[in-house]
């Protein structure tokens, strides 16, 4: 035992004691050390033995804490047993150790066993979470061994040997590279010429030293450059041969990959392709990929007046026209899916491309659920058909490009998953039958695109054609100018290759030398021999023999992560995720407070009001305006007779009465009268009646629908209808069509009525004589209407208002006094004027010194001779009032012939019966065919987005479809940053 500080500490088992606290440990003796033993025996002796062992083993451990740190001396006399104690002390110290030995071993044990379970924790939680394909499990478990040939697979696998034999000869390369350090460190020029074979021979048969070092032997000059000589040539075949052997070891490797990535496609198909028979019919939750495609989706329509703009990534494929950027874009999809085109312009209009990996190759658009087999020729045909179709409708009269974006999506094993837009190609001078803003168009179009600092710009080069030609490069500069998010491409190296003189232009363009811009990566590709009809396959493959024989790879000027499409996709998707990752966050931030102010706004502008967004007003309208043409059947058939006649008869009267009565009465004979009626009131029926009375009804239940829609709009009905339902109701008159049965039947019963002259009661003569009385009442007031314009005012009116007559006034007041004076003498004096009596006329009105044409007293004449029979037509009107008796005895009294009551009778009873006719024909059938008319209307207007944008307007609107839109995209990007966290 020994103390150290407050504590006493057993030497052997090192435990510690508190002597501070005051604390008394019950440790049973059978526990303790068997050192701690000895030293409780030995004390026990001076203790009370009545005391617990314990007890007494505490308080001597308390005890011993007051001693000092030498061990205690022995007594005098023991002798050898002092020895003896002392090494039992030392075999109890080492056995001591042996124990903490032990100790240590089983605290390794449990410190690694819990250190291996947290690390297979965490090499378990870095696995996917599968349970979402728990329904694929026992199925594909049971079926797996049917489904995949495991024996045809092991047997596709390489050997051993093979593998060996691909494997490079390290000690080989290690030689090499040896050679390589030790011809650095001395400086040897390795792209020198080798001179003198003789020289190199020489060095051969004189030289064993692998690594030609130099010696201070003195030599002559002529030894001197021979060994130079043989050097820079050994040199040379070496570098060339390390290059070589390490081309041919890269293109094993990469053959060997491609057959494992073939062979591990077509397992991925199994998995992935649903069997009719073990896989259960399931809905598959949407692929990342796809979940973003939406938001960018919803994104191009998205017009915000708060300054949200769409920062997402996407990967923007810009190029000069038949620069190839439609190739590689096809070479990334795997698949001939756009329209081409020898020399002109294909592309019209940008087209979204959204690549996802899928069991089969196919290819959808976002607005139809067509599915194009990619593996199918007829399929393929038929989408560039579609797409061609789409591009050209997309481009509106006049131009040649347009900005609306065509959404397609492409899917298939093996696809990198990105999102790219194909945009037409820059061109630098406008041709004969392009719009002559063609140009401007596809820069503003370009550079809206590329202005998103997150997009990624696919720069496509044209390498068959001089590079000072190009002008894309210039532009996409201006746009990216540090490069931070430019992948350049190259295409059609294979015909640069061959066309160049200097292949060390290539070198420089790959390298970023030639051109003042920068980018990410630079990447050289071959799209195929330039034939429409080769296919994908094809085309890989003459890809990879070009680049496997190219001197470009040869010779060290493309390294070999800078050829082929397939790593050029690659890089572009490493690209586009990572892009994706950095900002999505931030832009789903970026909407989120741009919904906080939309709502802000609505909730202080409009705090009563639900947030109904376009759509959900158009159905809102759609309901009022049905139910408003439904009201038409509430209109009594009263109301309907009574409207009609009243308007029929405004539209007919004026040829009533100067065409048909003031013609006949005028003859002054009953005879003639009766048969000029007759005739006129025939060619009448025939003609024009039934025509005027549709247009009449027709243009009633026009006002009658306005009417009951003015009415519901009074009834706290939403003004920013207004605008629809006028363009609903013009459209529907305009596609009404009435039913021409319905005229010629109501021709038959118009001219029936109007054959029929017998009146047979009191109240019909009277009702004739009424309607007589207030037609000629509104006739002759309107006559002297006309008269009163024609002379000017008379002598109160210029004494009351201060007016006075024109020069043409005094003439026509002049000549109308004549005229009347004329009127007094022959009071029943024919409609028309003689020839000799406008002489006269003339000659009295020179006599007062008034010059007066012809022609102005003739229309003078008509118009106080119309004056002058009307007012004697109301004298007659007013004594037939009891000429009834004298009509139903057939007396003849030229006093009271009332040929003209009969006549008004007739017109007056044909009206009524084509009221009714009209009725029957409105509450029957047309209120319905407009109610289906409004219906159609309403269907088409609704299926037209931009119809309906441009009929329901105002600031509640677009705030109600910005909030939408806003929440729409925040929620499924938000559904994204989710589904992205999972993925990682």
């Amino acid at each position: 035992m020994f103390r150290v500080g407050s504590k006493v500490a057993c030497m052997a088992c090192r435990d510690l004691v508190s002597t501070n606290m005051g604390v008394r440990f019950r440790v049973p003796l059978q526990k303790l050390h068997p050192l701690s033993r000895a030293i409780h025996h030995r004390y026990s002796a001076n203790t009370n033995p009545q005391r617990s062992p314990h007890r007494t083993a505490a308080r001597h451990f308390t005890s011993m804490s007051r001693l000092p740190m030498r061990p205690p001396k022995p007594p005098p006399g023991s002798g050898g047993r002092n020895h003896q104690q002392h090494r039992g002390f030392w075999v109890a110290r080492l056995a001591a150790r042996l124990l903490k030995l032990r100790y240590i071993l089983l605290g390794t044990a449990a410190g690694g066993g819990y250190t291996a379970k947290k690390t297979y924790d965490e090499w378990k939680d870095m696995f996917p979470d599968l349970s979402e394909y728990n329904w694929v499990i026992p199925d594909f478990v049971w079926e797996l061994s049917e489904q995949i040939d495991l024996d045809k697979i092991t047997k596709a696998l390489p050997e051993i040997e093979e593998i060996a034999k691909l494997l490079p000869d390290f000690d080989k390369i290690g030689e090499n590279f040896t050679f390589l350090k030790s011809l650095l460190s001395s400086g040897v020029n390795l792209g020198s010429q080798v001179k003198g074979a003789s020289g190199l021979h020489l060095l051969l048969e004189t030289t064993s030293d692998p690594q030609l070092k130099a010696t201070d032997t003195p030599i002559t000059v002529t030894q001197e450059s021979s060994e130079k000589q043989y050097k820079k040539s050994s040199d040379k075949e070496k570098v060339d041969q390390l290059q070589e052997e390490l081309l041919r070891t890269q293109m094993k490797y990469q053959r060997m990959l491609e057959r494992l990535e073939k062979e591990n496609k077509e397992l991925r198909k199994v998995v992935l392709q649903k069997d009719d028979k073990g896989i259960h019919q399931r809905k598959v939750k949407k692929s990342l990929i796809d979940l973003y495609s939406e938001v960018l989706d919803i994104l191009s329509d998205y017009d915000s007046n708060y300054n949200t703009q769409d920062h997402l990534p996407r990967v923007v494929v810009v190029g000069d026209q038949s620069a190839g950027k439609t190739s590689v874009l096809e070479m990334i999809a795997q698949a001939r899916i756009f329209p081409r085109g020898s020399g002109e312009m294909m592309t019209r209009s940008p087209v979204k491309v959204t690549l996802s990996e899928g069991p089969h190759h196919v290819a959808m658009f976002k607005d139809s659920g067509r599915e194009f087999d990619l593996n199918k020729e007829e399929d393929l045909a038929a989408l560039r058909h579609e797409i061609e179709l789409r591009m050209r409708k997309s481009v509106k009269e006049g131009q040649t490009v347009s900005s609306e974006t065509i959404s397609l999506s492409v899917k298939g094993p093996g696809i990198q998953r990105m999102v790219l837009v194909d945009l037409p190609g820059v061109i630098s001078t406008v041709t004969s039958g392009m719009a002559s803003d063609t140009k401007e168009t596809i820069f503003s179009i370009s550079k809206a695109y590329m202005q998103n600092p997150n997009a990624i710009i696919l720069c496509i080069q044209d390498g068959s054609v001089d590079a000072e030609r190009s002008i894309v490069t210039d532009l996409v500069s201006q746009m990216d100018p540090q490069g931070k998010r430019t992948i350049f491409v190259l295409t059609k190296v294979d015909l640069a290759e061959k066309n160049l003189a200097s292949p060390n232009r290539i070198q420089q363009i790959v390298e970023g030398k030639l051109f003042p811009m920068k980018a990410l990566g630079y990447f050289a590709v071959v799209t195929g021999k330039g034939s429409s009809a080769e296919s994908i396959d094809s085309i890989k493959d003459y890809e990879e023999d070009f680049f496997q024989n190219s001197r470009l790879l040869r010779q060290g000027m493309l390294k070999a992560h800078q050829v082929t499409t397939k790593n050029l996709s690659l890089a572009v998707s490493d690209c586009f995720w990572k892009m994706v990752s950095e900002s999505v966050e931030q832009q789903a931030d970026v909407f989120k407070a741009s919904r906080f102010n939309l709502e802000t706004e609505w909730k202080n502008n409009y705090p009563r009001l639900r947030e109904l967004d376009r759509n959900e007003l158009y159905e809102k309208a759609k309901n009022e305006i049905l139910d408003e043409v439904i009201s038409l059947s509430q209109v009594t058939p009263q109301l309907w007779e009574s409207i009609l006649q009243k308007k029929l008869w405004e539209r007919v009267s004026t040829h009533v009465i100067e065409n048909i009565y003031l013609p006949a009465a005028q003859t002054m004979d009953s005879g003639t009268f009766n048969t000029t009626v007759d005739i006129k009131l025939k060619q009448w029926t025939d003609k024009q009646l039934p025509h005027k009375a549709l247009e009449v009804a027709w243009e009633t239940l026009q006002e009658e629908f306005a009417r009951f829609m003015a009415e519901y709009k009074g009834k706290d009905q939403d003004d920013i209808f207004d605008k629809l339902k006028e363009a609903v109701k013009d459209e529907s008159i305009k596609r009404h069509k009435w039913n021409e049965r319905a005229m010629d039947s109501l021709r038959v019963i118009q001219h029936n009525a109007l054959e029929d002259r017998s009146i047979t009661d009191k109240p019909q003569w009277d009702a004739a004589i009424q309607f007589m009385e207030e037609t000629l009442q509104s006739r002759l007031k309107d006559t002297d209407s006309v008269i009163r314009g024609m002379v000017g005012p008379d002598w109160k009116e210029r004494w009351m208002s201060w007016t006075n007559r024109s020069p043409d006034q005094h003439i026509r007041n002049e000549t109308k006094n004549e005229l009347e004076r004329l009127l007094k003498l022959h009071d029943e004096h024919t409609a028309y004027l003689a020839n000799d009596e406008v002489t006269t006329v003339r000659k009295n009105l020179e006599a007062r010194n008034v010059e007066v044409d012809p022609i102005l007293i003739k229309d003078t004449w008509h118009q106080l001779y119309r004056r002058h029979f009307l007012q004697k037509a109301l004298s007659h009107c007013n004594l037939c009032k009891r000429g009834f008796y004298y009509y139903q005895r057939h007396f003849v009294d030229s006093e009271l012939e009332c040929n003209d009551v009969v006549l008004f009778w007739r017109i007056q009873r044909m009206l009524g019966i084509t009221a009714n006719t009209l009725r029957q024909q409105l509450t029957n059938t047309e209120v319905r065919r407009l109610e289906k008319n409004v219906k159609e209307v309403l269907e088409d207007f609704g299926e037209d987005p931009e119809k309906k944008s441009h009929l329901i307007v105002g600031r509640r609107v677009q705030l109600a479809e910005d909030l939408k839109k806003v929440r729409e995209i925040q929620e499924k990007l938000e559904a994204f940053i989710e589904a992205l966290h999972k993925e990682k």
